[in-house]
């Protein structure tokens, strides 16, 4: 971010961004509001962000923090209908359509939880659908409070909502602490309509190694490679493709 105010760096030449966790600006006034007022006030950092994401062959993964300010941004979570017409136009005037509160529980929750990748657009989760694999969650603001419950109907009737915390069947849970933090319907991770920006309350990239599992229990115990993996794998792949 000091990079790009200072215009020290440019993203016409990346395709891809990274938004991650650990409590940028400190959290002050609440789970990255200062980072996102940082890029909405700021011409420069702002005009660069904008740029990035109007352009077609460019993603982007928000990870816990991430997540938080990729819906404060409205980059996800917004309505869909608003979403195809603006067709990657600017947002972030708007209020946003979701926000991330305070976990239920009302604490930090650090846990090694499950996740069931379900139907979407998401680029980032091609040919994981299905899958239901544990994860690191590492968070105090992880509640997804959506605008109302008619958006929410939206977002998953659409495949929005490709990530759901996963009870022992599988299936998407609010029961705590199988769903860390109590978000309805157990939605876990958001993306946008054409499926290049993905938002993300759990850590994937604190499982792309087995060393960094906390658990194998049968079928897992005889991986040789972390699932988690193919998030990535399908980030490069959709690059050198041409991404468009």
């Amino acid at each position: 971010m000091q990079d790009l105010c200072v215009g020290a760096i440019k993203l016409d030449t990346f395709r891809g961004v990274a938004f991650v966790g650990g409590f940028s600006y400190a959290d002050v006034l609440g789970s990255a509001k200062g980072w996102a007022a940082a890029v909405t006030f700021h011409p420069q950092a702002g005009a660069e962000l904008r740029r990035f994401r109007k352009r077609p062959d460019t993603f982007s993964l928000g990870v816990c923090n991430g997540c938080q300010l990729l819906a404060l941004l409205g980059w996800v979570g917004g309505s869909p209908s608003e979403e195809e017409g603006e067709k990657g136009q600017d947002s972030w005037t708007a209020q946003p359509g979701l926000l991330l509160r305070h976990n239920l529980s009302g604490r930090f929750e650090s846990r090694w939880a499950s996740v069931r990748v379900g139907p979407g657009p998401a680029l980032m989760l091609r040919g994981m659908e299905g899958a239901v694999l544990p994860v690191w969650s590492a968070h105090g603001e992880g509640y997804m409070a959506f605008s109302s419950p008619e958006l929410q109907a939206q977002i998953e009737a659409k495949g929005l909502a490709p990530l759901h915390w996963a009870d022992d069947d599988g299936n998407p849970t609010e029961q705590y602490p199988l769903n860390p933090n109590g978000s309805p319907g157990g939605v876990a991770g958001i993306c946008s309509l054409d499926g290049r920006h993905l938002a993300l309350m759990p850590h994937p990239e604190r499982a792309v190694r087995l060393w960094q599992w906390a658990w194998r229990p049968p079928p897992f115990d005889t991986l040789t490679t972390s699932p988690w993996l193919q998030l990535f794998i399908n980030a490069r792949n959709w690059t050198q493709e041409g991404g468009c």
